[in-house]
């Protein structure tokens, strides 16, 4: 799998590289197309992120009025859960910044999770013009497991070919969780992974730099097909890759 690998020394200037690159993506897509289209990641890595681009200096250069906020993944809790992706999002970017009410669409984790997954999908179906939707942006993580949104190892949502959403057991976790499946991730126009810590580094290898003999880990799956996915790395997360690991520009 080819991609544009941007290695970052700290989480601080990740969340730096990663802020200017989302806020050039938001802007090229809302002088394209009117509007910019976005599924944040779940997880503690992508917070500082959203606290970047909710600072002043990022804050009054993006047209908020047309961003579309959706979520790759979310847990099957209510939104004020701690373990809520959209309370974390909602504390660190939605509260502080003037996206309209009504453009911020959340999984309901308190809902059944099939009917949580079926209602998202049918939000989801609108989000673009296209026959099959295409999000300007999806935003994602990595576990140590190499799973990424909630597309853990061995489930049944990796296998799935035409749904949007699903409703995903995780064995692993004894529980559920709500996913993107991998047909609509690898739809979106751009993709960006955001990894931070040592302890992912050797999931890290095996995504960018596989063994031959080695099956694929889900977030190895992800390919979208307007280009390569970027993956904005701490040196730590990166530590595995050897020297010859890019430090690609931030454009998207």
């Amino acid at each position: 799998m080819t991609a544009a690998i941007h290695v970052l020394p700290t989480a601080e200037a990740m969340a730096r590289a990663a802020a200017e690159f989302v806020g050039a993506v938001a802007a090229e897509a809302c002088q394209t197309r009117g509007r910019f289209t976005v599924a944040l990641a779940g997880g503690a890595t992508p917070a500082p992120l959203y606290e970047k681009l909710a600072s002043p200096t990022h804050a009054r250069r993006l047209a908020w009025e047309g961003w579309q906020v959706y979520w790759s993944d979310e847990r099957c809790v209510p939104p004020d859960h701690a373990e809520s992706n959209y309370g974390l999002a909602r504390w660190a970017l939605l509260d502080r910044v003037p996206i309209p009410a009504g453009h911020i669409h959340r999984l309901r984790g308190e809902a059944t999770p099939e009917r949580a997954a079926e209602e998202y999908e049918r939000d989801v179906s609108q989000v673009s013009r296209d026959s099959f939707p295409v999000f300007d942006l999806i935003l994602l993580g990595l576990g140590e497991d190499g799973h990424t949104a909630s597309l853990f190892p061995g489930t049944a949502a990796l296998q799935e070919e035409h749904r949007l959403v699903m409703a995903n057991w995780v064995p692993q976790l004894d529980a559920h969780r709500l996913t993107f499946t991998l047909p609509l991730i690898n739809a979106a126009r751009v993709v960006a992974f955001l990894v931070d810590g040592e302890a992912k580094a050797a999931a890290v290898r095996q995504v960018l730099r596989p063994a031959a003999e080695a099956a694929a880990l889900p977030a190895a799956r992800v390919q979208p097909g307007s280009g390569s996915p970027h993956w904005f790395l701490t040196a730590a997360a990166a530590s595995w890759l050897g020297p010859e690991a890019g430090k690609a520009t931030h454009r998207p």
